[in-house]
């Protein structure tokens, strides 16, 4: 059975396991992922191509494959599950309830890194934050690491083209890699592997 393209689909879920490596925090489906039913299913986003030639990835996932990320230790989910053509059409009180169901979604799965994918959600979850900008930030989420990161979409004018992205998601797998070395170093890899 076909999908007509216009036939309204469920929305997109969280793909989240206990102990992931990082669990990237989108802001919202697009109105195309939501039509399409997987994330970032634009052509012009870049996500899948800057996770894979940052190394997060081994081979470049295509959108349908969204649910290999898992095996390679990465959750995807979205602040708020609505899908709108631009994260600027959501009320603020939707972003704020977006902001404690994430929360309990990290309590609960205690990912070592999250993501957030987007400059715009580090004041959602840390309003008196004083690290403006991508990187490793001093907070947590939980007991997990924080990590921003520019939002791969087109329209991301702060940082335009995809290099000046592709910087800081490779930082990110820089990252991971060194936190590995050094729980395997300490003997602390059963609580990366959830082995």
């Amino acid at each position: 059975m076909t999908t007509d393209s216009h036939e309204k689909r469920p929305p997109l879920g969280d793909l989240i396991a206990p102990g992931l490596r990082v669990l990237i925090v989108a802001i919202n489906p697009s109105s195309r992922s939501a039509g399409t039913g997987y994330s970032f299913s634009s052509p012009s986003n870049p996500f899948w191509r800057l996770l894979h030639q940052a190394g997060l990835t081994p081979v470049q996932l295509q959108p349908c494959e969204e649910h290999r990320l898992l095996h390679h230790g990465i959750g995807l989910v979205s602040t708020v599950l609505r899908a709108t053509p631009a994260a600027a059409d959501l009320t603020l009180a939707e972003r704020r309830a977006g902001g404690a169901r994430v929360r309990g979604l990290v309590e609960r799965h205690e990912p070592q890194v999250v993501a957030l994918l987007g400059l715009t959600l580090y004041p959602l979850f840390f309003p008196s934050g004083g690290s403006p900008g991508p990187g490793l930030k001093p907070d947590r989420l939980h007991d997990a690491e924080v990590y921003v990161l520019p939002n791969p979409s087109g329209r991301n004018r702060a940082y335009p083209g995809f290099e000046p992205k592709l910087v800081w998601y490779r930082a990110l797998a820089d990252h991971l890699q060194r936190s590995s070395a050094c729980a395997y170093a300490t003997g602390e890899t059963a609580e990366l592997t959830g082995g």
